[in-house]
């Protein structure tokens, strides 16, 4: 709206400062983000369960793989048993076989777990923020909830389809091999784990230098696409201004910023892998020296003992290896999740307790001594009082700045307003349920939004039980049947991202035949008319006061030519209204208004 009375505030949209911002990120709670990630699992436990024991079966068949090799080498291979070498090679290939199909169907049941669990995660992010207030996306940009929505949420799912198995399958390995090769060789044993409090230390060393990073690189990745949607949806102004190099620039910081992110968290988490398989080799080679040294001491050990020792640890450290490595997608999962938790965890909106769900008539509209702000000692209306009757039209006029859009805010009670009142029928709207009330009220807006549906089904927005008969009525009211028809596909036209491949007149005029078709008792037009021309404004002037008619109307218009019929006007300035009546009655006193009307024949600004 050209009459945005509100601030525009965006702290983490383009050029603010503060995304540059160098200090520390950290997981605020990441237990606590973790259990509450659980409880998204709980209709899921049988399938979660018998997972687990596929897990189960795939460990054991491993670990028991592993000793056949050993027998396999000791019996059939030093002996030269072809015979029984394939036999035992026949059971290890059967063995390997369940286990690739156990694999498969974890895999299988995982991505499953994972897919519908960020099915609701995403939902109920969604849901969350269809109840959020208005001002709230006034401090947040819609690229930044988008990425809540799509990156963040994509990171929970890799986190469940990847990480749950391999974090429990791990575990499993690793106790399982324990103690087989405890059994196998308590010394052996020892030597082989030793370099496992190193390897842990190191982790640990690692993660608490990464989680930062992937806390910051998560809230740039949002910042990045913020930018994105902001400047894509406004690229129009960037080459009218000749700002595209400006437009490059500032993309380029905010890049960088998220590739700096990025990089110290993938190059330090990444470092985990190499560091752990270089301690790994070094424990290779001293089991394999140490076996050497047994066998040709005398001590009872075999050749197929230490093969089979040397895969147990490679078995043993795999996992570690895994765990360890997955703490790279686990921080991002938990940073994300936050992110996402952060968002429904907003203060909704709520009704007041004993809320009415009551019909609302609009006979009478009342505002008695209101006064808003939206930050704390910045009043933009003050002390303001009117009342609208069934029937008329109550026109609000003033120069840019002076609250008009805000009155019509606080009407649809988009915000609660600091003093005063606003009644409908007599009852205070802080005691109708917010559903209700807006139901009885249509907007239409200078700055219309279409979506991307079919020139009927963006009517049919208004009233979702209208019938086709009842949207190409609608739209012949608004004077919009014309040009419809005119369209490839008439009604059934689909309209591109925000109706772009239509005028701006042609969008205003969908919105008005919405209007039409809504059956409400309360109507504000702010600017309806604007980016109509003159020839189009005046066939449906006829129009716009038939729907009207029986109704409460309210009409912000900077024309001020096209409210000269209304019942009574306002005019505000500096959220107070200095004056009104009727456009003869205000004419006649030469004040404000009517240095106001007459400003636009001279072309005097004031």
């Amino acid at each position: 709206m050209s009459e945005r009375s509100m601030p525009t505030i965006r702290p983490d949209r383009g050029g603010n400062m503060a995304r540059f911002n160098k200090k520390t990120e950290k997981l605020k709670n990441p237990k606590v983000t973790a259990r509450r990630l659980l409880t998204y699992l709980r209709g899921k436990m049988k399938i979660l369960i018998f997972t687990f024991l596929l897990c189960l079966v795939s460990a054991v068949i491993t670990i028991e793989g592993t000793r056949l090799n050993g027998y396999t080498v000791d019996n059939f291979i030093e002996k030269k048993d072809l015979s029984g070498l394939l036999n035992i090679c026949i059971i290890l290939s059967a063995i390997h076989l369940v286990n690739v199909v156990s694999t498969y169907i974890q895999n299988r049941l995982m991505v499953k777990i994972a897919q519908t669990t960020s099915s609701d995660i995403r939902r109920d992010l969604y849901k969350n923020i269809q109840q959020l207030p208005l001002k709230y996306f006034d401090t947040h940009s819609s690229g930044d909830l988008m990425s809540r929505l799509t990156n963040d949420v994509d990171n929970i799912n890799m986190i469940l389809s990847q990480s749950v198995t391999q974090l429990f399958s791990g575990v499993i390995n690793i106790v399982g091999t324990l103690a087989a090769m405890l059994f196998l060789s308590p010394l052996l044993t020892l030597i082989g784990v030793a370099t496992v409090p190193l390897m842990y230390l190191l982790t640990s060393i690692i993660v608490k230098k990464t989680q930062p990073y992937f806390v910051k690189q998560q809230k740039e990745l949002g910042n990045l696409n913020g930018y994105i949607e902001e400047r894509i949806s406004g690229q129009k102004v960037i080459l009218l201004f000749g700002q595209e190099e400006n437009a490059k620039e500032e993309f380029s910081k905010i890049n960088k910023s998220l590739t700096k992110s990025s990089t110290f968290a993938q190059a330090l988490s990444g470092s985990m892998g190499p560091v752990n398989n270089s301690l790994n080799n070094l424990t290779y080679l001293i089991l394999a020296v140490t076996g050497g040294y047994l066998i040709l001491s005398g001590v009872d050990i075999t050749i197929g003992m230490i093969f089979t020792f040397i895969l147990y640890m490679r078995n043993f450290a795999r996992p570690i290896n895994i765990i360890m490595s997955t703490f790279n997608t686990i921080q991002s999962a938990l940073a994300g999740a936050e992110r996402v938790f952060e968002v429904i965890d907003e203060d909704k909106e709520k009704d007041n307790d004993g809320a009415k769900d009551i019909e609302i008539i609009g006979k009478e509209v009342v505002l008695n001594k209101v006064s808003f702000s939206y930050e704390k000692d910045k009043k933009i209306l003050k002390d303001v009082s009117l009342k609208a009757t069934k029937g008329k039209t109550i026109a609000i006029v003033g120069p840019t700045g002076s609250g008009k859009t805000t009155l019509i805010n606080l009407l649809a009670r988009f915000y609660d307003i600091d003093s005063g009142e606003i009644t409908i029928d007599g009852e205070n709207i802080e005691n109708i349920k917010s559903h209700r009330l807006r139901h009885s009220i249509s907007m239409v807006l200078q700055d219309t939004y279409l979506f991307s549906e079919s020139v009927k089904e963006n009517i049919r927005y208004g009233r979702l039980d209208a019938t086709d008969e009842e949207i190409v009525e609608a739209a012949k009211y608004a004077n919009a049947h014309r040009f419809i028809m005119q369209l490839p596909d008439g009604y059934d036209t689909l309209l591109s991202d925000n109706g772009s491949n239509l005028s701006h007149g042609q969008r205003q005029l969908l919105a008005i035949a919405r209007a039409v078709l809504s059956k409400s008792s309360i109507l504000v037009l702010d600017e309806a008319t604007s980016s109509i021309d003159t020839r189009t404004e005046l066939a449906i002037q006829q129009a716009m006061l038939n729907l009207m008619k029986g109704k409460t109307a309210f009409v912000i218009a900077h024309r001020l030519s096209t409210i000269r019929n209304a019942d009574e006007i306002l005019a505000l300035k500096d959220g107070e209204i200095i004056e009104q009546g009727t456009h003869d009655e205000l004419m006649k006193k030469d004040g404000f208004y009517s240095s106001l009307y007459n400003s636009q024949f001279k072309g005097i600004e004031i």
